[in-house]
């Protein structure tokens, strides 16, 4: 079962509160393959940007997604390399409101990577 299945429901909306219960299904072999480098990391989160704007969703709604993706790192994961620890220690120490420009320009940073 896809990401795809946890994250977004029948009638193509996406379901916010569902991204973290989706990550911990991930494999943990996938996980590692995921984050073992930012480009891999990049890569990934590109794949599934292109798949939210293929949905119709806005940029607003994915970078609302990616803001869960990152506090579910932030709380789970350790960084693997120097680029995830400067991101966890940037979202560290930001507000809401600079964690959400941040997530605005990570996915535009994984759009340009996908």
């Amino acid at each position: 079962m896809s990401e795809y299945n946890h994250v977004v429901d029948k009638e193509d909306h996406l379901a916010v509160n569902k991204v973290d219960s989706a990550l911990d299904r991930i494999n943990p072999a996938k996980k590692e393959q995921i984050l073992q480098s930012f480009d891999s990391f990049k890569s990934y989160l590109g794949k599934r940007i292109e798949l939210a704007e293929r949905l119709g969703l806005s940029e607003e709604q994915i970078a609302v997604t990616a803001e869960k993706i990152a506090n579910y790192l932030a709380a789970n994961e350790e960084p693997r390399n120097s680029e995830e620890k400067l991101l966890n220690e940037l979202w560290k120490v930001g507000t809401p409101e600079e964690q959400h420009k941040l997530a605005h320009m990570l996915v535009r940073l994984a759009q340009r990577a996908g």
